[in-house]
């Protein structure tokens, strides 16, 4: 349908004038002069026109999403890929891990394996925190990106005492 601006009627009065009011969109005719099948043809081509803008906004919203799940893949890939050229595994002959979001170096016997419960070392914040003396964590990760000093994990943290 073009647009075509300051459309009117157009069908005869009474007075055989041709009728001035104006129409828009699906309408072929003024509510006076439309006809039943006029009501029925423009009721149908608003139906369709809403259905096709309903589908075309669908079809662009499933686009955009699968799209975004594409480059969110990749970003992950890529920072993986950065991630494994910079990750160290050893520090000075010690085991480099990760608990959590921080780095620590292991210097005690049998290597570390990500799940393993650990004792840390005790810092100002888990003082706070929790209470003075070593706290218990979770090997997170095998190797570190981080390059500064590295504090020392403490031993093997002791079994829990049951499955829970």
């Amino acid at each position: 349908m073009t647009y075509q601006p300051d459309r009117t009627c157009g069908r005869p009065t009474r007075s055989g004038n041709p009728c001035k009011i104006r129409i828009s969109g699906s309408d072929v005719a003024c509510g006076t002069h439309a006809t039943e099948q006029d009501k029925a043809v423009a009721a149908a081509h608003r139906r369709g026109w809403n259905e096709g803008y309903e589908a075309g906004r669908e079809s662009g919203t499933s686009s955009s999403t699968s799209h975004i799940a594409y480059l969110e893949k990749r970003v992950k890939e890529l920072e993986e890929q950065r991630d494994s050229a910079r990750r160290v595994y050893e520090v000075d002959g010690c085991q480099v891990v990760q608990v959590g979001k921080y780095s620590y170096r292991w210097r005690g016997s049998g290597p570390l394996k990500v799940g393993d419960r650990v004792l840390l070392p005790e810092s100002w914040v888990s003082k706070l925190k929790d209470s003075p003396g070593p706290t218990v964590g979770v090997v997170t990760k095998l190797g570190t990106t981080y390059r500064g000093a590295l504090p020392d994990i403490v031993g093997r943290a002791p079994a829990t005492g049951g499955d829970d």
